[in-house]
C-alpha cells in the first residue's frame, strides 16, 4: 500500500521527516517496506531560479541571437546568449544556472555548462516552458509577472514540491489502516497529535426533490448499509493537476474527474465508492440483491461473466445487474463523456460476501481489497459527502436530491472486558493505568465503565469502534496497547532465562535449529524466509490437476493459490530475483514447512531444511581464480549439519527426486534424511533461473528426532596414527560409499577414517573400469601400532575388497 506523505500531512500535521514516521509505523505493526522520493517534474528544477533581464543587445556575430545580462540574485549578473525572439530588457524570466540539469518535455536531459556561442561567453540559459518540462511550447522564453526577488527557486514560484511515498506492507488484520486517514489515526496515537477528517461543513443537500433514486436492500445480511446521492450538471472531463498528482503519487492513472474522485476518496478515507450514470438506472430504483444462477453480466473491462446465485449485485428496478457489489461496475451503467447525472454509491458490504464474489470471478480491485477485510460502516455517509464536495469543485456538479441512507440494523461497537492484571501478565511489564487509558483513547477505544462488577476489580468495559475489525477479544486489546506502548520499551529481565546443569532427554527443537543455523551462517550461507503460499502452475501440466496439492479456497491472487508442497520453487524465485540484480554467487538456506494432501483426503505438514548453492564457490583474488560451486561443496555443508547433530556417518544411495537431475540420498539408521543434487534444467527453465543450482533437502523433523545431544570428550591420543594408501580398480558401477562400508565392517577397532584422494578412468584400465586411490588412517589409543598389526589390517581390507567388490589392487 502506497501512502503519500504530503497527502497524509493534510490529515495529521507533523514536522517530523518521513523517515522518522516510517520508523514509528514499523514499530507499531505497519511495516514500512520503503520510502520513495517523488518529484512533480524530473529534477525538481534544481539550479533553476527567477531572474531579471538587465540588458539585451543583438549578438555581434549572429542576427538571430541576443546578448543579455541577467540578474539572478547575487552580486554578479550573468551574461547569457539567448536565441528566443521575444527576449527583452526588463523581463522577469526563468534562468537555468551553470551546473543545473534540465529535463525537457521532449528529448534527453542535458546539463548547463559555461560555453561560448559564436565567440560570446554564455553562463546559463533563459528557459522556455518545454525546456524545463512544464509544457510543450517553444515559441519563446517564459516571461513572468511576479514580485518575487531574483534568485528565488523556480520550484517555489511554480508550486512544485517533492513528495515522499511510504510503502507499507499491510497485513490482512490491519484493515483499519488501509487508507491515508487510517494511517493518520495510527499516528494520532503514536505522535499524540490530533488528526482530522476533511472539512465537510460546506455540504448541503436539498430537503426534497422532484426526482430521486430509490434504494431497496433485499439481502440485509450481505449489505447492512447502503447510501446514495444524486448529482446533476456533471461535466465529465480531465481532473485538475492537483488531483492527478495525488493519484499518480500512489501509483494510480487518472481517468476522468468523476472516477478520479471516487478513487481519491477510497484512498483518503478507506471508503470505496461507485459512480453510476443515473440515466442508465432503469426505473430510477436501486435494488441490492442476489444474482440469478447463470445470469449474464458484462463488467467494465468488457468481459461477459456468468453470475452465481451467491453473488451480491446492485440491480435496477427490473432486476438487471448494474454492478457486482463491492467488486466491479458494469459496462452499461458506467460514467462516460456524455454523462450529466451521476448516482454515487457508498455502502458497507459483509466481507465474506464480497470475498466469495471476488474469488469466484477472479476479480481483485482496490474496493474488494478493503471490503473483504472489513470497512467502517460509519464512514459510509462521510465518504459520500466528501466525494460530492470534490465533484462540485472539479466537475461543476450540483447535489440534486437528499442523501438516501438505508441502514435497517445499525452495527454497534464491540464490547470487550479488559483486566488490568492481565495486561501486565501478557506484556511482562507493568504499564500504569493512566498510560493504558491514554493509549486506548488515542486509538478511539472508549471506556464505558470501570469495575462493572463489585467482585471484579481493576477491570474496564471497553467500546471498540467498528473500524477496528481485528479487535474482538481481550488479547486483541492488549496487543493494541503494546503496539503503541512500544515493543522496544518492554525490558527483558535477568530472571527470564536460567542455566541448568542437568541434561534433558528431549532437547528444545528451537535450540537445535539455532545451532544448525549458526553453523550454516558461519559457512557463508544466508537464511531466507519465503512464502508458504505458491503457484499451482509449478506442479501441474496444463489441465492435469495434482490431487496432492493443498488448495486455498479464498486466495487473493491466482499466482498464490496453493500451499507449497516443496520449498524448492519459492527458493528458486529468490535466486531469480538476485540473479536479475547481478547477485550471482549465492549460498542460501531455509527452515520451512511443506504441505500435502493424502489419498484419504487428510492433510499433512512436514518441516524441512533446504540449502541452495549457485555461482562461484569462492571469489576471485590475486592469489587464486574463482571456482564454480560443485556438488561436493554442497555435500560438505550437509555432512557438517549431520555431524553437528551427532548422527554419525550416513550411508548413501542414488537420489530419486522428481526435481533433481542426479545426486545422492543420505540415510541415517536406514532412514532417508537428506536428498541433494543438481536442480533439473526443466525446473530452472520453468522458474527462469539462468545458471545451474545445487539443492539439498533435509527432513528436519526426522533429524531432530534422531538428534543425540550427548557430547563425548576424551583426552588427546598419546600414540601416533598411521596412514596407508591403496589403489583399487573396480567396476564403474561400484561407489566409494560401498568401499567405505566394506572397510568399516571389516575393521571396527583401528580404522579411524577413510578418504578417496583420486579417481581415474582410462583405456588402459579396460572397458567399464575405474580406479579409486584411497587413504586409510589407523590408530590404537592404547599402544603404538606395529608394522605387523598394520599389515594384518591392510591384508584383511584387501581380501574383503577383492571378495565383495571384485577389486583389483594396483601395485
Amino acid at each position: 500500500m502506497r501512502i503519500s506523505f504530503d497527502w497524509l500531512k493534510t490529515l495529521i500535521p507533523t514536522d517530523k521527516p518521513a523517515a522518522e514516521i516510517g520508523i514509528l509505523l514499523t514499530g507499531s505493526g505497519l511495516e514500512v517496506e520503503g520510502l520513495e522520493e517523488l518529484e512533480s517534474i524530473p529534477g525538481g528544477l534544481r539550479g533553476v531560479v527567477l531572474g531579471t533581464v538587465l540588458s539585451c543587445e543583438r549578438h555581434p556575430d549572429a542576427d538571430k541571437l541576443s546578448l543579455t545580462t541577467v540578474a539572478v540574485g547575487d552580486d554578479t549578473p550573468r551574461q547569457i546568449v539567448c536565441g528566443a525572439p521575444n527576449v527583452a530588457a526588463g523581463q522577469r524570466v526563468v534562468v537555468a544556472l551553470e551546473g543545473a540539469t534540465l529535463y525537457p518535455s521532449q528529448g534527453e536531459p542535458f546539463k548547463i555548462k559555461k560555453s561560448k556561442i559564436r565567440g560570446a561567453a554564455s553562463e546559463g540559459m533563459i528557459c522556455a516552458e518545454d525546456e524545463i518540462g512544464l509544457g510543450a511550447s517553444h515559441a519563446g522564453i517564459m516571461v513572468l509577472d511576479t514580485a518575487l526577488p531574483d534568485g528565488t527557486p523556480a520550484a517555489d514560484y511554480f508550486g512544485l514540491g517533492s513528495d515522499t511515498v511510504i510503502e507499507i506492507g499491510l497485513t490482512p488484520n490491519r484493515a483499519d489502516a488501509a487508507s491515508h486517514y487510517g494511517v493518520a489515526r495510527e499516528l494520532r496515537a503514536l505522535l499524540r497529535q490530533p488528526c482530522q477528517l476533511p472539512d465537510l461543513s460546506a455540504f448541503q443537500a436539498p430537503a426534497s426533490a422532484e426526482a430521486n433514486v430509490a434504494v431497496t436492500i433485499e439481502d440485509e445480511t450481505a449489505c447492512p448499509r447502503y447510501a446514495g446521492l444524486l448529482l446533476d450538471n456533471v461535466q465529465v472531463g480531465p481532473s485538475p493537476e492537483w488531483l492527478q498528482r495525488r493519484l499518480r503519487s500512489i501509483g494510480l492513472s487518472p481517468i476522468n474527474n468523476v472516477v478520479d474522485v471516487t478513487n481519491f476518496v477510497l484512498h483518503e478515507l478507506g471508503q470505496p465508492l461507485h459512480a453510476f450514470d443515473a440515466d442508465q438506472i432503469a426505473g430510477q430504483h436501486i435494488r441490492v440483491k442476489r444474482a440469478g444462477e447463470g445470469e449474464k453480466f458484462t463488467t467494465l473491462d468488457g468481459v461477459e461473466r456468468s453470475l452465481k446465485a451467491t453473488d451480491l449485485v446492485i440491480a435496477d428496478a427490473h432486476g438487471q445487474p448494474l454492478a457486482l457489489a463491492g467488486v466491479f461496475g458494469g459496462k452499461t451503467s458506467g460514467v462516460s463523456e456524455s454523462t450529466t447525472r451521476v448516482f454515487l454509491e457508498s455502502a458497507y458490504f459483509q466481507p465474506a460476501a464480497v470475498r466469495k464474489t471476488s474469488q469466484v470471478h477472479g476479480l481483485k480491485t482496490d474496493a474488494s481489497f478493503r471490503f473483504e477485510r472489513g470497512t467502517d460502516p460509519n464512514m459510509v455517509p462521510t465518504g459520500l459527502m466528501r466525494a460530492a464536495l470534490l465533484l462540485q469543485e472539479v466537475a461543476g456538479a450540483r447535489v440534486a436530491a437528499p442523501v438516501v441512507d438505508v441502514y435497517p440494523t445499525p452495527i454497534e461497537p464491540a464490547t470487550v472486558r479488559l483486566r488490568l492484571p492481565r495486561v501486565e501478565r501478557l506484556v511482562g511489564q507493568h504499564i500504569a493505568p493512566e498510560r493504558i487509558h491514554q493509549i486506548l483513547t488515542d486509538l478511539g477505544i472508549s471506556i464505558q465503565e470501570e469495575n462493572p462488577d463489585l467482585g471484579d476489580q481493576d477491570t474496564w468495559l471497553l467500546s471498540v469502534p467498528a473500524y477496528k475489525v481485528d479487535v474482538a477479544r481481550e488479547a486483541d486489546v492488549i496487543e493494541e496497547i503494546l503496539r503503541i506502548y512500544g515493543y522496544n520499551n518492554v525490558v527483558l529481565r535477568p530472571h527470564n532465562s536460567a542455566s541448568y546443569l542437568a541434561t534433558f532427554p528431549n532437547p528444545d527443537p528451537e535450540v537445535i535449529r539455532l545451532k544448525v543455523a549458526s553453523l550454516l551462517s558461519g559457512q557463508g550461507y544466508s537464511e531466507i524466509i519465503t512464502n508458504s503460499v505458491t503457484n499451482s502452475v509449478y506442479f501441474e501440466k496444463g489441465e492435469e490437476k495434482n490431487p496432492g496439492l493443498v488448495r486455498i479456497l479464498n486466495y487473493n491472487s491466482a499466482e498464490l493459490n496453493v500451499m507449497r508442497p516443496t520449498l524448492l520453487h519459492s527458493g528458486l524465485e529468490t535466486i531469480r530475483y538476485n540473479l536479475n540484480r547481478r547477485q550471482r554467487d549465492l549460498r542460501l538456506y531455509e527452515f520451512g514447512r511443506t504441505y500435502a494432501r493424502t489419498e484419504g483426503g487428510k492433510y499433512k505438514e512436514k518441516t524441512s531444511l533446504v540449502l541452495y548453492l549457485t555461482g562461484n564457490a569462492s571469489a576471485e583474488t590475486w592469489q587464486h581464480k574463482s571456482e564454480k560451486a560443485a556438488f561436493h561443496d554442497l555435500a560438505g555443508a550437509v555432512q557438517q549439519v549431520i555431524a553437528a547433530l551427532n548422527l554419525g556417518q550416513p550411508a548413501v544411495q542414488p537420489v530419486q527426486h522428481q526435481y533433481l537431475a542426479g545426486g545422492l540420498t543420505l540415510l541415517v539408521h536406514n532412514q532417508p534424511v537428506a536428498q541433494l543434487g543438481a536442480v533439473s534444467p526443466s525446473v530452472l527453465k520453468q522458474l527462469d533461473v539462468s545458471q545451474p543450482v545445487w539443492y539439498a533437502e533435509l527432513d528436519w523433523d526426522a533429524l531432530v528426532k534422531k538428534y543425540k545431544p550427548t557430547l563425548v570428550a576424551r583426552e588427546l591420543p598419546k600414540f601416533p596414527e598411521v596412514r596407508r594408501d591403496l589403489s583399487l580398480v573396480v567396476d564403474r558401477s561400484v561407489t566409494f560409499d560401498q568401499l567405505q562400508q566394506i572397510a568399516r565392517r571389516t575393521e571396527k577397532k583401528l580404522l579411524q577414517s577413510i578418504n578417496v584422494f583420486d579417481v581415474y578412468e582410462g583405456e588402459n584400465l579396460g572397458a567399464g573400469k575405474k580406479s579409486y586411490s584411497v587413504s586409510f588412517t589407523l590408530q590404537d589409543f592404547t599402544q603404538t601400532l606395529s608394522e605387523q598389526a598394520i599389515d594384518q589390517v591392510m591384508q584383511k581390507l584387501i581380501a574383503q575388497f577383492e571378495k565383495q567388490a571384485g577389486a583389483l589392487i594396483r601395485k
